[in-house]
Parts: structure tokens; sequence; C-alpha cells
């Protein structure tokens, strides 16, 4: 496509649609660096990364085709009929993504595609060289992005944040995107997410459902060498919406979304030290307005600041633990020790507040006696809930580098950090812990902090005390026992 000094010769502006492709049953790509793989237990997060710059697009339409358990010749169908197709895309899920962008373009030549997300922002000439059927890739923050390229009144080469393929085939680079500042222009999502998805497919198995997540900022100033949207697309710098703005959106919410039952708070760290005076004045109007929430946060909130929250509608934390071995925490960058930790939950479990901990096993410096460590620190802590993952070296990390510099992971091996099944893989290896060995701690983590009679107590007693929560537990059972057979397979 000529597209340097043109626009296209189209309608103007273009008929967009921001596409979460299909893939593999049950894959959450909407939860961007957190988890870009099938979960435990099927579960879904809001593509809020599409539904925002769809909020800027008038007459767009966010289609999440995973969530929305649609085929691919059903999505095809759906895109066919819009002048350019944005879609979001991830490391993993790169490879179908393009070969629906190849589905697509051969079913209609003339379409504009494009691709957003991290994967394209730190690859965009890889990403354009791996298929002609995508003609740009956004980079840096795409919201602004996207908008200027919908509205189809400029040429290509005036439009920051872009590449794109010239004529002859070489790929021309745009300067970057500025990063925004004034994140109180951005349009709130939640009329995108009620006009354009299904709320009922969005459940979480550790939130009250139906939920709506948001993000009340981006960016994140812990410089964690594992964690993907900082270190790509967000940046370390923390900016936020003014906590008028951000009750504004719970307030149209409340009113307008009245199934709504729980606010999450997506920000990689809600609690962010140089802001809790604004997570004070957020919570004490969630708290006027009767809202249930929760939100990511560090394992560091003072009491104070915590019960605040809690006395406001606070009711769990997601808490990204990682490792239970001071030494990996200092090796990635965490910025907190497990006795900073073991106070904050002791503060959580006296306010009631509820926790949801993440740890990664196969960070540099794991041993299997640091995995046992992680475990054991897991279940003196107990979260109410926990996720188990593996360590993930997506490109643009400090993580994926360390891990090429040091041979402990191929260069080209980044694709593999999820099966054909979308079952995440053990990307990195070290000479005194293999793959084999971090992938099948997994389940032995699971099973041990899951299978004890104090847990299972816990969990049985949930269950007797709300119909609606035994039948969940029921289920989500099920696919957890699913999950661990399949693994151990």
């Amino acid at each position: 496509m000529d597209a340097a000094n043109t626009p296209p010769a189209r309608q103007n502006p273009l008929k967009t649609l921001f596409l979460q492709a299909p893939s593999f049953d049950g894959f959450d790509g909407g939860a961007g660096s957190r988890y870009q793989a099938k979960r435990e237990i099927k579960s879904f997060w809001y593509p809020t990364w599409l539904a925002q710059p769809a909020a800027l697009v008038p007459g767009s339409r966010v289609v999440d085709a995973p969530a929305d358990e649609l085929t691919v010749e059903q999505t095809l169908a759906i895109a066919a009929d819009y002048a350019l197709v944005i879609l979001h895309t991830s490391t993993p899920s790169f490879p179908t993504d393009a070969k629906f962008a190849e589905l697509l373009k051969a079913q209609r030549p003339d379409i504009v595609i494009g691709m957003v997300g991290a994967k394209v922002a730190v690859d965009p000439a890889g990403s354009l060289k791996a298929s002609h059927a995508i003609d740009f890739v956004a980079r840096e923050e795409f919201d602004y992005t996207c908008a200027e390229l919908a509205a189809n009144d400029r040429p290509w080469a005036d439009i920051t944040g872009i590449s794109y393929r010239l004529p002859d085939g070489t790929i021309k680079h745009n300067a970057p995107r500025a990063t925004i500042e004034d994140m109180d222009a951005l349009p709130f999502v939640a009329p995108v997410y009620q006009r354009d998805l299904t709320i009922k497919n969005y459940f979480i198995g550790y939130l009250n459902y139906p939920y709506v997540s948001l993000y009340t900022g981006r960016g994140c100033r812990s410089k964690c060498t594992f964690c993907l949207w900082p270190q790509t697309v967000g940046g370390h710098r923390y900016r936020v919406r003014s906590a008028a703005n951000v009750i504004a959106e719970a307030k149209w919410i409340k009113d307008n979304m009245p199934e709504v039952k729980e606010l999450m708070f997506d920000d990689d760290t809600f609690t962010d030290s140089s802001n809790m005076d604004r997570v004070h004045e957020i919570a004490k109007g969630l708290g006027k307005l009767g809202w249930t929430w929760s939100c990511n946060a560090k394992a560091n909130v003072p009491y104070e600041s915590l019960k605040i929250m809690r006395d406001n509608g606070l009711r769990l934390l997601l808490v990204g633990y990682e490792s239970g071995d001071d030494q990996i925490l200092h090796n990635i960058k965490k910025g907190l020790k497990t006795d900073i930790a073991r106070r904050f939950n002791a503060d959580c479990h006296k306010l009631g507040i509820k926790i949801h901990g993440t740890f990664i096993l196969g960070l540099p410096g794991e041993t299997l006696a640091t995995i046992e460590k992680s475990i054991e620190f897991a279940k003196e802590i107990n979260p109410h809930t926990i996720q188990v993952s593996l360590a993930a070296p997506y490109p643009g990390t400090t993580l994926y580098k360390q891990a090429v510099d040091n041979g402990w992971l191929q260069e080209n091996d980044a694709v593999n950090l999820v099966n054909d099944k979308g079952v995440q893989l053990a990307a990195i290896s070290y000479p005194h812990l293999s793959k084999d060995e971090i992938f099948h701690s997994m389940e032995v983590f699971y099973r041990r902090f899951y299978f004890r009679p104090s847990k299972i107590w816990e969990i049985v007693r949930e269950m007797l005390s709300d119909w609606d929560m035994m039948k969940r537990r029921l289920r989500e059972g099920v696919e957890f026992f699913r999950f661990l057979r399949a693994r151990e397979a």
C-alpha cells in the first residue's frame, strides 16, 4: 500500500473495528503482560487496551472473539464489514493473529489491517516482515495513533508512533508517539464495554461476578525485570487520572450498569506509595457510592491506608509476591523483602481484606530449594487464593535480555511461551534446574497450597455460605482438576 504520502483512497473517516482475534479456547490476551496464556480456571479480563482507543473513534466497534467464543469464520464475517481493522496482539498469540490477518486480507484485499500491543511495539519491523497482510503496527501508547489513522484525513507519514511498509517493500518507522500526560482527557471506557461487550462473559475466580475492570493510570515506578508493559508501552512514570475523574466513571457504571457487583482497578500498582493521598480520595468517593472494589497492590501498603480503603469498600487486593526467597526478589528488582510482605499480609488478615497472591517459578536464582521456600512462604501467609505462573521472558524486558545473554534461553524461543493449547510452558532453563523441573513444580505448588485440610475447610465454609458461590466453586474445581491433569500428561 502506498501510504507514505497520501491517505488510502477510501471513505473518510474509516469504519473501524478493534479486534481481539480468535485464539485457543480460554486465551485471555486482554490480560496484557500478566498472563498471556490459558488460565487454570477459565476467566477473562476486559480488553481495555482496545476499548480505550475505540472510545476515541466515533462509530467504531470492539469485538473480543475469545470471550464471545466466536469462530474464525464468524469473526471474518464481522471484520469484512469494516475498512480498518486493528488487532491487539501478544508474543504468544502473534502467529495466529497474523494468520487471521492473512485470511481477512484474502477475503477483503482492500481492507487496512494494523496491530497494537507490546509485541509489535518492541519488534515493529519483524512483525511487519512476518506477514504482508499487516499494513502497519502502532508503537508506544497507541490510543491517539489509532484515532488519527481512523480519521483518515492526513498522510501516514504525518502520524507519529507507526511503522509501515513502503511501496518498495522497505519498512518506514515514523517518529515516536509522545507519552500521554493528561489522562483525564481520555474518555471513559465503561460506555464502550456496555455498548460492545457481553458483560456476563467476563469473570475472574477471585472477583465478584459480574465485575468491571478499569485503569486509573498508566506506567509503574517499580523496575521488576519480568513485567512487560512498563518496559514497553506504559513506561516507568505513573501517570494518573484525577480522583474526581475516576469517581465520575464509577458513578456512571453505578447508574448505567446496575448488574456490576465489583470494580477492579487494574493499574500495575494502584497503591504506589507516591499516590496514596489520591487512593484515599478515590476510596472515600467509592465508599459514598456504595461500591465494592479491588485493585492491584504491592505488599507494602501501610496499615492506616489499608484501613481507609477497607472502610470504603475495598474487598480484595491482587498482590504479586513472586517468590518467598529474598535473593530472587533482589535479582528481579522487586523492591521489597519477605519480612515486609509478611507484615503487610498480617495487616490484611487483621482487617479482613482478602488477597489473591501471585507467584512466579523459574526466575533468575531459582533452585529446587527456593521453590520449596516459596511454597512454604505461600502456605505461611495464606492468601485467599493464588496464581502460580512460570517465568515468561517477553521480548523487550530485562528478563529476556538477561536470559539470552546468559544462555538460559535461545533468542528465537520466546515464541514458545505457550503450547498449541494455550498451556504456559517453561521457557527458561538453568544448568542446575531444567525446564521440565520448573514446569512440573507448578502443579506441586498448587497441590501443596490448596490440598491442606485448613485450606479445604476454608473453601468449603465459603461455599456453604452462599449458593451462587457453591455453584461457582464447583465449576472452578472441575476446571482446576482438568488443568492439573493436562499438565501432568
